[in-house]
């Protein structure tokens, strides 16, 4: 999509698309919001910002629309391709999926969410020593981690729809 369509469309067309980068109503209104944007890092610009102002609820709600790491995801819906693409670092090996797992367990008792990284360039060694480094956060710096990768997935999904700025902001 060009993002004078982007700009024209309606926005009952593009909210499906978009919660499929975000699943939370106030982030996607934010971004069709903002419409029309003058180039792609003034609508970078606005989702990276809607994302980081996400209250923690909304962050868990993202997060329910996001597999676990490692879980084989089904589906034909737009996030289920996305996050088997994303997940394609985690390959096959028994033992690598049986100790995503065995952390995945370990990282939901001790946080109460799902583990989220943003996957995608990550080999499962990446991810599951991502992992266990995060299970030794305390909780405030966790939730800042996962507010960040969301962050990134998110951008990273947005730049799928329509072509974004090249590099992701800090």
């Amino acid at each position: 999509m060009k993002l004078q369509d982007f700009n024209s469309a309606p926005a009952d067309r593009l909210r499906p698309a978009l919660a499929a980068c975000c699943d939370v109503p106030r982030w996607v209104d934010s971004v069709l919001a903002g419409r029309p944007y003058a180039d792609a890092a003034a609508l970078t610009e606005v989702a990276d910002q809607a994302t980081r102002d996400l209250s923690g609820d909304e962050v868990g709600q993202a997060l329910a629309a996001h597999p676990r790491i490692g879980d084989r995801v089904g589906g034909n819906s737009t996030e289920a391709a996305w996050s088997r693409k994303e997940q394609s670092g985690v390959g096959d090996d028994p033992e690598v999926r049986a100790a995503l797992m065995a952390g995945n367990r370990e990282y939901e008792q001790r946080f109460g969410r799902v583990f989220l990284i943003c996957a995608t360039g990550l080999s499962a060694d990446e991810m599951l020593t991502s992992l266990r480094h995060r299970l030794t956060n305390d909780d405030s710096t966790e939730a800042a981690v996962v507010q960040e990768e969301l962050r990134k997935i998110t951008l990273l999904r947005l730049s799928k729809i329509l072509p974004l700025s090249k590099e992701i902001p800090a």
